[in-house]
């Protein structure tokens, strides 16, 4: 074969396995694909491209948060980074380090950060620190900052919550007959023992009867009918069903009795119903604006309407159980990691996406002095709880402390907000995302026609199937025969197969991007 026919195949070889591409190409092969030859006075038939072996290169990618977008910003545009006092937020992300560092093997469900939180952690344990100033330098020596917002949205949404602080009694009395209940032991999860100390706070739930048989668990209306009354499940007593409701929303409380003594209560499972928030339902029915919705407006329409109050917390088929937790009232509420939270510095997320520890930096305006206050709010806060209405990857409830205050402040929030979430350094997206695959140029119609892409695995598959497969196949993957290799002479087929890459997330080239590689082959040519 003439010098310049087996350029112009190595040419139309390059530009079909362009097509299948998985891997970046390294700068040389880049630089290769781009010298121009000579145009040649023979016109030959190219050679068909080699096929890729298989499995195809799996390369790292950059953080995967499912229904997100990110973005990485310097510390400088983070507004009001400086400003915070981050030595608040230091310790908060110091006592989620304890079971983070202790922890003996990597958490069975996989998320973005996964246990890179291990580090920083060990870091932040190794030594104290003492001001705001060290403290600042501490999460920009360890971590990068992304703006983080659900995909196709630039902000995204906080509310409050908070430790109520309720009137109870140890025994039934005329004035406090609402029974908090623990843990019923017919309650099943599949895939949990029934006495495991933590059940997640989604998902179905049963009620077994027997040995075998499954059947969904009761709702709100029949067990405050008494479905499970009389079992000895009451921890304490409440005055009335609207207590026990706002108790079961905040997932805690502190029940002071008739003694003086408190009981300190704790989410521990739930029936299996999705929660349904009465203040939707309220807004939705026109009782309630939604400018003037609060959980203090919600409390105050079901005082003064019990009747309607009663119909509509049966609405949320949804029932908390909750358990009994030895803590004085000076200690704060416990998380779902299993660490204190930190009134103004906890938040709960969407556990199924982020990593409890995760430091969060959260800036926007809310109603904290009053409702219609725009108090600027630029803090850094610690992901230590969650709850089963906080879904998405930028959606948080702020922790905002035990008492009547408190309530208020937490139940006037329902904001949009900017999250700048914080990553640790060995996670960089920047760098990994320099190494990510990218598709490769679309090859030409013509190259198309000449070799018709086709999956090697199925083909594989297909041989398995048949017997012993075709002479191409026990070749092996880079095989040719005589004729694919000398080019397809008149009235032979074309034997030269084209893998397809493996089924991944790429950005296809748009139809200016086509056009232009068109022009690029005719100018070659």
């Amino acid at each position: 074969m003439a010098p310049e026919a087996v350029t112009n195949a190595r040419r139309w070889g390059l530009a079909a396995l362009c097509a299948v591409a998985v891997a970046p190409a390294p700068f040389t092969a880049i630089a290769a694909r781009n010298v121009q030859t000579p145009p040649s006075p023979h016109r030959s038939r190219p050679l068909p491209p080699k096929i890729r072996s298989i499995p195809y290169p799996r390369l790292e990618w950059p953080l995967e948060i499912s229904g997100s977008q990110y973005a990485p910003v310097a510390w400088s545009d983070v507004a009001g980074w400086r400003s915070d006092d981050h030595l608040q937020a230091f310790r908060a992300f110091r006592a989620s380090c304890v079971p983070i560092v202790g922890q003996q093997k990597t958490p069975v469900e996989a998320k973005a950060l996964g246990s890179s939180l291990s580090e920083p952690c060990r870091a932040a344990r190794a030594f104290e620190i003492t001001d705001s100033a060290r403290a600042r330098s501490f999460f920009e020596e360890h971590f990068l900052p992304l703006q983080i917002s659900r995909l196709g949205e630039d902000a995204g949404f906080v509310t409050g919550y908070y430790e109520p602080v309720l009137e109870g009694s140890r025994t039934r009395t005329d004035v406090y007959s609402v029974p908090v209940y623990r843990r019923p032991s017919n309650l099943f999860v599949r895939g949990f023992k029934q006495d495991a100390p933590s059940l997640p706070n989604k998902g179905q739930v049963f009620r077994k009867i027997g040995r075998r048989k499954l059947v969904p668990y009761y709702d709100r209306a029949e067990i405050e009918d008494g479905a499970i009354a009389g079992r000895g499940l009451e921890i304490c007593w409440l005055k009335d069903q609207p207590d026990l409701l706002f108790a079961q929303i905040q997932g805690s409380a502190r029940v002071q009795l008739e003694d003086g003594t408190t009981v300190r209560i704790n989410y521990d499972s739930h029936n299996g119903y999705p929660y349904m928030a009465v203040g939707r339902i309220l807004i939705d029915r026109g009782i309630i604006p939604k400018e003037q919705m609060s959980m203090q407006k919600i409390r105050e329409w079901m005082d003064q309407n019990p009747e309607g109050a009663n119909e509509l917390r049966r609405q949320n088929r949804s029932y908390v159980f909750f358990r009994e937790v030895p803590l004085s009232d000076k200690d704060e509420a416990v998380g779902a990691q299993g660490v204190p939270l930190t009134p103004g510095r906890s938040i709960a997320v969407d556990k199924s996406l982020h990593v409890y520890g995760t430091p969060f930096f959260i800036e926007g305006e809310l109603p904290i002095q009053s409702e219609q206050s725009k108090t600027p709010f630029h803090r850094l806060m610690v992901a230590q709880d969650t709850g089963s209405a906080i879904t998405g990857p930028a959606r948080a409830d702020i922790y905002y402390g035990a008492g009547a205050e408190a309530g208020r402040i937490s139940g006037r929030l329902r904001h949009s907000m900017r999250f700048v979430m914080l990553v640790p350094k060995s996670l960089d997206p920047v760098a990994r995302g320099r190494k990510m695959p990218l598709p490769d140029p679309r090859p030409s119609e013509k190259i198309v026609k000449l070799f018709p892409p086709v999956d090697p695995l199925k083909d594989q598959a297909k041989n398995q199937k048949g017997g012993a497969g075709s002479s191409d196949a026990a070749a092996g993957p880079n095989a040719t025969n005589a004729t694919s290799a000398a080019g397809p002479s008149k009235g032979a087929a074309v034997t030269g197969r084209v893998p397809l890459p493996e089924a991944r997330p790429a950005i296809k080239p748009g139809p200016d991007q086509y056009r232009h590689r068109v022009r690029q082959y005719r100018n070659s040519q």
